[in-house]
């Protein structure tokens, strides 16, 4: 068992950190907006800090779980960063859906400082982080990642190294970009059963057992055709997630005019109001 700081409680952080303290680890959280990591303490039996320095102090694995390049640098660096806190040979080990560059950029702070770091972002949503069942692809040596993966597996149904630092990042756009296709295809694909006046149950019966069968189909088909949209990954979020990939694709030359187009898609639901429904709400422009 290991001594774990994890930054950020949010609807993914929230239940990873409470996977760890589970499993054995001794885990000390933090959290932007102080009542959160009280609320975790409480009900966990963990403990909190106050700012990331002081929740790394003596951390053998630090782990984040944040909202955007930003918010990624201000938990690692500065005075009250976590970088300041940790100690030479401990890990850092990133779960935010980030881009890139700023994973390259923070781990060479970090390994300037005699630290680990692997990226390490995550899929399967708020309830593969409630039960324990997310995938996480990662990126960093090889020494590193083969130290935090038996701490990772505390909430994960398969951790893989992809590659060096920032390949966990790029193989995370690669999900995002299947998935944007994904739910909306299904969107279509329902909306067409609707209007078509079938039975959307008996369909996605018969056609999820065949080629067209996904998780997003088998998990979404009710709540999409009932129009209920609280799965917990905002529109906002896979909003940010795709610009990073459209940048990345620019940057190594990857055509996604698919994937640009259902960004400007997921811009309307955002103009419907709908930035914090979750992704599958895609439908929601087809079923007004």
């Amino acid at each position: 068992m290991a001594k774990v700081a994890f930054l950020g409680l949010g609807v993914m952080g929230n239940p990873m950190a409470g996977h760890l303290q589970a499993a054995g680890h001794q885990v000390t959280v933090y959290n932007r907006t102080a009542s959160k990591a009280e609320a975790w303490a409480a009900a966990h039996g963990g403990s909190m800090a106050i700012t990331p320095r002081e929740a790394a102090e003596g951390a053998e694995f630090v782990m984040a779980c944040v909202g955007n390049d930003d918010d990624l640098r201000q938990v690692c660096t500065g005075p009250d960063g976590a970088f300041a806190g940790m100690a030479t040979g401990a890990v850092f080990v990133d779960h935010t859906t980030v881009s890139a560059s700023v994973t390259r950029e923070l781990a060479e702070k970090a390994v300037a400082a005699g630290l680990g770091y692997v990226d390490a972002p995550v899929s399967g949503g708020q309830a593969g982080a409630e039960n324990g069942q997310l995938s996480v692809m990662c990126g960093g040596e090889a020494a590193d990642f083969d130290r935090a993966a038996p701490v990772i597996d505390a909430y994960a149904k398969i951790c893989r190294l992809m590659g060096p630092v920032g390949a966990g990042q790029m193989t995370k756009m690669c999900n995002q970009i299947a998935i944007a296709g994904l739910v909306q295809a299904l969107s279509e694909s329902l909306a067409f059963a609707q209007k078509a006046g079938l039975d959307v149950e008996k369909v996605v019966e018969v056609i999820s057992q065949g080629a067209a069968g996904s998780w997003q189909m088998v998990n979404r088909h009710k709540t999409m055709a009932a129009g209920q949209f609280n799965h917990g990954f905002a529109v906002d979020w896979m909003r940010k997630d795709l610009a990073i990939c459209l940048a990345a694709g620019d940057e190594v030359g990857a055509p996604m005019p698919v994937t640009a187009l259902i960004d400007q898609f997921y811009k309307d639901v955002q103009i419907m109001g709908g930035g914090r429904w979750d992704t599958s709400s895609l439908i929601a422009r087809l079923t007004p």
